[in-house]
């Protein structure tokens, strides 16, 4: 059996909007949307990754506030894990840094409103059900 591999994401809030990110690629992902994040890398926690992930994307600082319950099944052997987080006081706004091309926060009732890419919209969902940090 194949081992899994972590795929964090976050679902980052500012009050009650929340962030998402518009994929620059590859091809078959660009232009659809889904919560910032990356792989864990070996010998790093879950949320570490979450906090790097968030600072090379998107350039802020940013707070792991607790694990959104659930586990999303990626491309094998990818799975989804999604924290919330919270921008840290003097950080910079989100951008576009590393592999997106927009990034935009999104008011409560909105969330559905954007094409997500499809593994993230359970997660969304889940967020949504959680509630905001």
């Amino acid at each position: 059996m194949t081992e899994r591999i972590v795929v964090v994401g976050a679902a980052l809030f500012d009050g009650d909007r929340l962030l998402a990110a518009r994929r620059s690629g590859p091809p078959a992902l660009a232009g659809l949307w889904e919560l910032p994040g990356g792989k864990v890398e070996p010998g790093e926690a879950p949320e570490g990754a979450l906090v790097r992930e968030l600072r090379e994307e998107l350039g802020v600082s940013a707070e792991v506030v607790g694990r959104v319950p659930g586990e999303w099944v990626l491309a094998a052997p990818y799975v989804l894990w999604v924290w919330t987080a919270r921008l840290l006081p003097g950080s910079p706004e989100p951008k576009a840094l590393d592999a997106h091309d927009e990034v935009r926060w999104l008011d409560p009732g909105t969330w559905s409103d954007i094409p997500w890419v499809p593994a993230d919209v359970p997660a969304v969902r889940a967020v949504a059900r959680h509630g905001t940090p």
